[in-house]
């Protein structure tokens, strides 16, 4: 049993501790105390205030606002269906002017020019399979020649046939020419991919 002065001992410590907690250690002062404090700057600007409108006004607003959508979207409308031009595919009138004198007659080929160029095509497209054929046979023994030799180096030394097999980086930027649809033009300067753009815009 706890004597009352011991209680009451306890109860003063306990006030004494929560009372010490609770203080700001901002608000503890080594100095004499001033009794008076000033109150934290918020620097908040003052609220503005709403101006009282006439409801008439604000609806009339409304209005025209929704006049000038409907306007918009009638106009929108009226020009769906109308196709912008495109300048680069209309014909300038200076050549549908010439178009007599461009305009080639077709040729009358005879019988025997038909069955000739026929003849030609056949053994053309003849020709060319035969290439495809002897190209890709040859293909096919340059791999197996390759594939042969490779096995024969890694029986030998597995270093040298690892050296053998990485890709030769120089072969990268390869270029070739050969024959074209057209010969080349003589003295021809060409372009080096600017140009400008003068297509027209388009806004709704």
């Amino acid at each position: 049993m706890l004597t009352l002065s011991v209680l009451k001992q306890f109860s003063r410590l306990s006030i004494a501790s929560s009372s010490t907690i609770g203080i700001n250690p901002k608000n503890i002062f080594t100095a004499a105390a001033l009794q008076f404090r000033i109150t934290d700057q918020l620097w908040a600007e003052p609220m503005k205030k709403k101006k009282k409108m006439d409801p008439a006004i604000i609806k009339a607003r409304e209005d025209r606002r929704r006049k000038k959508l409907e306007k918009q979207i009638r106009r929108l409308e009226k020009n769906a269906r109308q196709l912008k031009p495109i300048d680069e595919v209309e014909v300038p009138l200076h050549l549908m002017d010439q178009m007599g004198k461009r305009k080639r007659t077709p040729v009358q080929l005879s019988a025997e020019e038909v069955e000739a160029r026929a003849l030609l095509q056949k053994e053309w497209a003849r020709y060319k399979r035969e290439e495809h054929i002897a190209n890709v046979a040859q293909i096919d023994r340059i791999m197996a020649a390759q594939r042969r030799a490779l096995d024969m180096l890694y029986e030998e030394s597995e270093d040298l046939y690892n050296e053998a097999i990485v890709p030769d980086l120089q072969f990268i930027p390869y270029t070739i020419s050969g024959p074209v649809a057209t010969p080349p033009i003589k003295n021809y300067d060409s372009p080096d991919g600017e140009y400008v753009d003068v297509s027209k815009k388009w806004d709704n």
